[in-house]
């Protein structure tokens, strides 16, 4: 996927959408560190490759992909498909590298999942947890058909501050049935 099937006029020239590999793995945790993403995930400061590698490896069957302009990676986004009696449901995060924010990158990568979740995985139900001042995310969470299921009040420290998350989750009918 590129910047052109997107029809967005501010997304960066050349971004590639592509699956994430192995070969990124420092890349991504340079992402991971970064000020701004860090402030909005739940993971710790200083995460090394290893770190990073392990967290990739827990995705169950579902996708790990990066936003890449010029050979550098500028956004990443996971799905994880839950499992058993959840087998219907799945998680997805966004992370975007702190000099690219505000640029559609998020978006493009949220849309990508939903499209993995809607049209190959046939999952139903998506889940993902925000911060609640995170009102950029929020926006774009709501626009993309995510509704706000709750408030978890003082549910991480972030920066020495108890902070609040929203769990917020999309649900979608079941896919139509193809006649022959």
């Amino acid at each position: 996927m590129n910047s052109t099937t997107s029809g967005s006029g501010q997304l960066p020239e050349g971004l590639v959408i592509r699956a994430a590999q192995p070969s990124d793995l420092q890349d991504l945790a340079h992402l991971s560190n970064l000020p701004s993403v860090r402030h909005g995930t739940l993971r710790l400061p200083f995460q090394s490759d290893k770190a990073v590698a392990d967290r990739l490896a827990k995705v169950i069957v579902g996708a790990s992909i990066v936003a890449v302009v010029d050979a550098r990676i500028v956004g990443h986004a996971e799905l994880a498909r839950h499992a058993g009696r959840r087998s219907h449901a799945g998680s997805v995060a966004v992370s975007v590298h702190d000099a690219w924010q505000g640029r559609g990158i998020g978006r493009l990568l949220m849309s990508a999942l939903l499209d993995t979740a809607d049209s190959w995985l046939g999952l139903r139900r998506l889940e993902l947890e925000v911060f609640a001042d995170n009102a950029a995310a929020v926006a774009l969470y709501r626009k993309l058909g995510f509704v706000e299921e709750g408030r978890l009040r003082a549910y991480a420290i972030r920066d020495g501050v108890l902070a609040d998350v929203f769990t917020m989750a999309r649900i979608v009918e079941p896919l139509p049935l193809m006649s022959a």
